[in-house]
């Protein structure tokens, strides 16, 4: 949990090292263990060190190999949270990230103050602290969720998903048959009210897609309703 004693460990990865060294003297302050890393392969050997991180604050611009790099070959073994960096404006780096498995991003030049809050909403989801809303143990068709041990599995086999992923999908799941909006899923999920032009959900809901695959029925367990949100199907509904 947050309250725990040891402080949540950091690894901050950009090559801007003044920059660098701004937000992690202020994450310091907020209470986070930080430590830097300027290149791809720095992070990489960092991540896969002895001693874990709880989260990765992940620049997509970095010399030789890029964040996106670095986030694809870390989500073959690894659901570490990551929080993206991106350019201002870069819509495609976002989504790209998220499509990769990132679990939210923050666009450059970022307020230290918004980087500390976006920290602690993804550690909350990395915890098991999902907004109060209570999390019990689920079975929809034939997709099981377990709230103890945060895993999911699909006829029997497990599925490895992020934590904004499970997060995502207990809600669903939680509120089957019925829609839930975009709007709540942004404060309820990704702990942030839902900004204009924000794909974020979009983009977590297409993971889900690809990652439950399909129903008894040959459809998507999860069906978009147009400019409201999205509902987990109930076949026996239908």
């Amino acid at each position: 949990m947050l309250g725990r004693m040891n402080k949540n460990r950091i690894l901050l990865a950009d090559d801007d090292v003044e920059l660098a060294q701004l937000l992690r003297d202020f994450l310091v302050r907020e209470g986070f263990e930080v430590v830097l890393a300027h290149d791809a392969e720095a992070a990489v050997a960092a991540v896969r060190g002895d001693k874990p991180f709880d989260a990765l604050v992940l620049d997509v611009m970095l010399p030789g190999r890029s964040g996106l790099d670095v986030l694809r070959e870390l989500r073959r073994d690894s659901t570490l949270p990551v929080l993206m960096l991106t350019a201002l404006g870069e819509d495609i780096d976002r989504i790209l990230g998220l499509e990769l498995g990132a679990d939210d991003y923050i666009p450059k030049p970022c307020n230290p103050r918004e980087l500390a809050a976006r920290l602690r909403a993804v550690l909350r989801r990395a915890h098991g602290e999902n907004g109060g809303e209570a999390m019990t143990d689920l079975q929809c068709e034939n997709v099981t969720l377990r709230a103890a041990s945060r895993s999911v599995a699909v006829d029997g086999e497990p599925v490895t998903l992020t934590a904004t992923e499970f997060d995502l999908l207990a809600l669903l799941m939680r509120e089957a048959g019925r829609v839930v909006t975009k709007e709540r899923i942004s404060q309820t999920v990704l702990g942030r009210p839902l900004g204009p032009y924000d794909r974020s959900i979009d983009v977590h809901v297409s993971n889900l897609r690809r990652k439950l695959g399909n129903a008894a029925d040959g459809q998507s367990h999860i069906t978009t309703i147009h400019r409201s949100g999205y509902l987990f199907r109930k076949l026996d509904e239908h």
